[in-house]
């Protein structure tokens, strides 16, 4: 074994408190969410161990937490296997999303104060900032991206007071971004200048007070993106 995977095995904590379990989750992740693997394809632990160089343990248990997220899916108690993407998934998660965070967004609006919304604009900075895609390449989402969409995302809901309502957005944000890679395959050209256009009306919207057009220009942003994705599904495959 090398001494990269001897390290790996012990799944002992990373000098900044990470576990390499942690770091792997976060790798398998990206990679899910980047489409590296197959939607129903069999996770080999064989093969994985190969790709990261890390152990069957870290491995296991990283794994074992992406099933608990819905990236993954345990098979027997003997393996894994990439969770599968469906139209009716997708219309799903969609609409749960829509409902949850429409609620959350008007109750953050009725409670807005200056922080919430200092921290909403400032989220909102960062992500104009970035580049949707990893330079150069154009079918690969940009990590630094992701980690901004979900914080802007997150922080909108931030203000509504609410443990529980917080969490179930976290849950279905993490099963939208199964589908987000496919955008990529899909998107027109000027789709990204539109998720900027979107997400700052949006805020426009939160900063004059306005619930019932906050929440209907999210509601709008989350239909367009899963449109777009059951478009291009219907076409690449029998309806579901």
């Amino acid at each position: 074994m090398s001494e990269a995977r001897g390290a790996a095995a012990q799944a002992g904590p990373e000098p900044g408190g990470r576990t390499q379990a942690s770091i792997l989750e976060q790798a398998l992740r990206q990679d899910l969410i980047n489409g590296r693997f197959e939607a129903g394809a069999k996770l080999r632990l064989k093969d994985l161990s190969a790709r990261y160089g890390a152990g069957v343990i870290p491995l296991r248990e990283a794994l074992s937490r992406l099933c608990a997220s819905g990236f993954v899916v345990a098979v027997d108690q003997k393996g894994f296997r990439v969770a599968e993407l469906s139209k009716d998934d997708l219309r799903d998660i969609t609409l749960a999303r829509q409902q949850i965070e429409s609620l959350a967004l008007r109750e953050a609006i009725a409670r807005a104060d200056p922080q919430w919304e200092g921290e909403v604009v400032a989220a909102l900075h960062r992500i104009r900032r970035m580049a949707i895609t990893v330079p150069g390449q154009d079918r690969q989402m940009s990590p630094d991206w992701e980690n901004a969409h979900t914080e802007f995302h997150a922080t909108l809901l931030k203000g509504c007071g609410s443990v529980w309502l917080q969490r179930f957005s976290t849950q279905l944000r993490d099963q939208t971004s199964r589908y987000r890679y496919l955008s990529l395959a899909v998107a027109r050209p000027e789709r990204g200048s539109e998720v900027r256009t979107e997400h700052q009306a949006i805020v426009d919207a939160i900063l004059a007070g306005d619930a019932d057009q906050a929440c209907e220009l999210l509601t709008r942003h989350y239909q367009t993106t899963a449109d777009l994705l059951l478009a291009h599904m219907g076409a690449a495959r029998p309806a579901t």
